[in-house]
């Protein structure tokens, strides 16, 4: 194409946008709509349900609640009726061998056991049993996800054996390869629900896991 060609097509062109105001307008418009449908879109795409029942047993527990937000959404996506083939039941997965432990050692009434789908006594129980591993690894939230998953004696014999630190920054070391995707998931969606919901909660404490 000759320059006087491309001239006469560039100027038609040119001539057709918008006015300087328009476009200006417009691009303020755009930007007001993606303010908008960012933090809406945000939301559908990382759903909360049953906040109420969350944020209660998080403080009957002392545990994060958006790390049960987080836990919930890996192990189940907030759908209460779900069970795996090995047994584990309701919104936080919870074994039979789980649940025995929390009636046992949590006092938790033996009656629950036929209750695991409801999802305030499965948030409850499933809460106790978190704050359990972290007090078990020590404030090691990293360590406790992780025990979630692949259970914590598998997790101290990796501690013990020097497999593996403990640590985020390493958890290439741990030898089940589920339980390392595990917990990334579970640190991706901890921090989404935190961003998106933090204002549901009044507490100052800022909940942030460990790098």
């Amino acid at each position: 194409m000759g320059k006087m060609a491309f001239r006469k097509w560039i100027r038609p062109a040119l001539a057709a946008l918008p006015s300087k105001r328009n476009m200006i307008l417009a691009f303020i418009l755009l930007l007001v709509f993606f303010l908008i449908a960012t933090p809406l879109f945000n939301r559908w795409m990382y759903p909360l349900k049953y906040e109420e029942q969350i944020f209660y047993s998080a403080d009957a527990t002392g545990v994060d609640p958006f790390l049960v937000m987080a836990i919930i959404r890996v192990e189940s996506k907030f759908n209460p009726e779900v069970e795996s083939h090995a047994g584990a039941q309701g919104l936080m997965q919870l074994t039979p061998s789980t649940v025995n432990t929390a009636v046992e050692k949590g006092r938790f009434s033996p009656a629950f056991r036929d209750s695991v789908h409801d999802p305030a006594i499965n948030i409850h129980m499933g809460s106790w049993y978190i704050s359990g591993l972290i007090r078990e690894f020590k404030g090691n939230r990293v360590a406790a996800i992780a025990a979630y998953n692949a259970g914590p004696g598998n997790v101290n014999k990796w501690l013990n054996s020097g497999r593996w630190d403990g640590s985020k920054r390493h958890l290439s070391q741990i030898p089940y390869g589920e339980t390392r995707h595990y917990v990334q998931r579970v640190f991706y969606f901890h921090e989404k629900y935190r961003s998106l919901y933090s204002h549901l909660t009044e507490e100052k404490e800022s909940y942030t896991l460990p790098q």
